[in-house]
């Protein structure tokens, strides 16, 4: 029984240092049980926690040996600690009538954080179109802040979750719809590329199309979706050119006053 005991937490400790550098404390960082109730959902968190059947599993495992890799999380402003990576091992922990789970604490920047986030949940098995969207969209963005660009921080982000750059940008487009027309999406009634056309339309058009979607219950082609995508693209030209107009307007205007 000892050497098995041994051996056992060796292979937790192995496993601590490989996902978290060690089990040292570093600077800005330490290792406490926090209290369930000071945990926060990381703000505009987009992974569901449910309680699935995997859920059940997980309350079953963290009943017998408890929460054996920390969550991370960060002081937060209002109080408590906002949740990085481990939301689903604290619903765990509560449903398994715990009070508190091991954190580790660290000291992000917002885009830190997200990027973190992201990066802990994105290979689940069962992420949702909507849920992929907006996670690629949040980390995108995080990675711009950073003073990544363009192209390459689309690629970087991709690399990361084992997809190009070009599918990273096509569900950043797709993280523009509304939230009823990526309910569809996710529902599966209208397909991902459809979902990317209709994302080039205003927000007023796409509640349009949700609306007659809704409605009628018809289904949308690639033909369609794509007239949808080039009459969203002319409107956008169109107003991007009103604007140059108007402001070249008042430019020549104020020349011939002065």
């Amino acid at each position: 029984m000892g050497s098995k005991a041994g051996s056992a937490s060796k292979v937790k400790l192995n496993t601590f240092d490989d996902l978290f550098g060690g089990a040292e404390n570093t600077a800005g960082e330490q290792i406490i049980h926090a209290k369930l109730a000071d945990l926060h959902t990381f703000r505009g968190h987009p992974f569901r926690v449910l309680d699935d059947e995997k859920m059940e599993e997980t309350t079953e495992s963290i009943g017998k040996y408890g929460v054996l890799v920390p969550g991370i999380v960060r002081p937060r402003a209002g109080g408590g600690y906002e949740m990085i990576a481990g939301h689903r091992r604290k619903r765990g922990s509560e449903r398994a009538g715990l009070d508190t789970m091991p954190v580790i604490v660290r000291d992000y920047t917002d885009d830190e954080a997200t990027i973190i986030m992201v990066d802990s949940n994105i290979q689940r098995e069962d992420i949702l179109p909507s849920e992929k969207a907006r996670a690629y969209a949040m980390k995108y963005e995080a990675m711009k802040h950073q003073g990544s660009r363009g192209g390459s921080t689309l690629d970087e982000v991709g690399e990361a979750a084992g997809e190009s750059g070009k599918t990273v940008q096509r569900y950043v487009w797709l993280a523009r719809l509304s939230d009823d027309l990526l309910d569809m999406v996710d529902k599966k009634k209208i397909g991902i590329a459809q979902g990317v056309d209709i994302s080039f339309l205003t927000e007023e058009a796409q509640q349009w199309v949700s609306v007659i979607l809704g409605e009628t219950g018809a289904a949308m082609n690639a033909s369609q979706s794509a007239k949808l995508k080039e009459y969203g693209k002319k409107r956008r030209a169109y107003a991007c050119d009103g604007k140059a107009d108007t402001g070249g307007g008042k430019a020549e205007r104020k020349k011939s006053n002065d």
